[in-house]
């Protein structure tokens, strides 16, 4: 199966993926670096620093900045990774900027459930968050 995460917030993305993930299919998701983070961007920007921050530099915890594992992280949290089940779940799932060649001429689906509404007037970009954590810029 194969997810456009375009306009669709990161959190519902994640417990869909990780569902479907955890039932046997492999997920491919595509355009991470358009899926949205839901809140004021302050608030978003303070609690992803944080993360990154959190730690030693030689010990971790290590916190990603690219776009595609900030997303793969966040589903790995939907589910039991440290469990047998959890970690063969977490293998299926890939993750990628943009929408790479070998997918391009397979059927693209997207979520319902996690489109962006219009009752959600602040919010951020996964690019823009990896804009700001030091990522190397995406394009587009």
């Amino acid at each position: 199966m194969i997810i456009n995460a375009e306009n669709l917030i990161l959190g519902r993305l994640s417990t869909v993926v990780a569902k479907k993930a955890l039932m046997g299919e492999t997920i491919n998701v595509v355009n991470v670096e358009k899926a949205i983070i839901v809140g004021s961007k302050d608030d978003i920007l303070h609690r992803y620093e944080t993360k990154r921050r959190r730690g030693e530099t030689l010990h971790g915890p290590y916190f990603p900045r690219t776009p595609e594992r900030i997303v793969r992280r966040t589903i790995r949290g939907m589910l039991p990774h440290k469990q047998e089940k959890g970690k063969s779940a977490y293998k299926r799932i890939k993750c990628y900027v943009g929408i790479p060649q070998d997918l391009k001429d397979k059927k693209i689906e997207t979520i319902d459930i996690a489109k962006l509404s219009s009752r959600h007037m602040k919010y951020m970009t996964i690019k823009d968050l990896t804009r700001y954590l030091g990522a190397k810029d995406y394009g587009n």
